[in-house]
């Protein structure tokens, strides 16, 4: 939009651009192809369940560990027992609460329909939200939709870990931007409920495919060569649309200026 509307000029055939997001104050360097000083949005990037292919946008945030939560592990373990359950209590653009779904008598291949049926899970998965919300330093998370809740598993569709996230009472049929990078952040960090069950690949960044029910997710981490439990970088790949342009007519009684 910036490129665009003139507010900035395209740096060459890809253009990067720092981007401070206000209501989380977080920073993310943001890459936009642009050949010849246009925006392009043509190309074979493709995420899966968003239709079609378009040119790719990747995304580098830079801050994210704490979000809302005081900092990346806010109980300070990078696992807990909380409600008779490992959980691993994370935020790194998301709050999450992250369970194995075998502790809670699941495969994690269910569909959305039979999660979102499933009124016992429900009720188990909301008394362990609420009192993760105290261990995490939330408060009372009755009226929040944070922490959301998480389930891993095994990887099924040739991915790293497959999920099933509750939002917070709803399972959905995707995972979010930085649930995504949260969880792939639980995976590389040794110890974590996710690292039990994760298939990660060699080197460093590594990049994690987030299974959920209507695809995967993938995310680059790169981790401290000395601190293997500090995570330097999380970016991801999303897709370029231009969906419409158009004018609001403000009244100038209304907005004088």
């Amino acid at each position: 939009f910036a490129i665009e509307t003139g507010m900035v000029a395209a740096q060459g055939e890809a253009t990067t651009l720092r981007v401070l997001t206000l209501n989380t104050d977080m920073q993310c360097d943001i890459t936009v192809q642009t050949p010849g000083g246009r925006v392009a949005y043509e190309g074979e990037a493709r995420i899966d369940g968003v239709p079609g292919t378009s040119a790719p946008i990747k995304i580098n945030f830079l801050d994210t560990a704490g979000s809302v939560a005081p900092g990346l592990l806010p109980t300070g373990n990078v696992r807990d027992m909380i409600d008779g359950v490992e959980v691993t209590c994370i935020d790194n653009g998301m709050p999450l609460v992250i369970v194995r779904a075998a502790d809670l008598a699941r495969s994690g291949n269910e569909s959305v329909a039979e999660l979102n049926a499933d009124t016992e899970l429900k009720a188990r998965l909301e008394r362990l939200r609420l009192a993760c919300g105290h261990a995490m330093q939330l408060g009372d998370v009755t009226t929040k939709n944070y922490p959301k809740m998480t389930l891993v598993a095994p990887p099924r569709q040739g991915g790293s870990i497959a999920t099933r996230s509750f939002i917070p009472h709803v399972c959905h049929d995707a995972i979010g931007v930085l649930a995504a990078v949260t969880v792939g952040t639980a995976c590389v960090l040794d110890g974590s409920v996710a690292h039990g069950v994760v298939r990660l690949p060699a080197g460093n960044p590594k990049s994690i495919s987030v299974e959920h029910p209507t695809g995967e997710f993938s995310v680059e981490l790169a981790l401290d060569p000395v601190d293997a439990q500090r995570v330097t970088q999380a970016a991801l790949l999303r897709t370029a649309r231009l969906i419409m342009r158009g004018e609001v007519m403000v009244p100038g009684a209304v907005w004088p200026a």
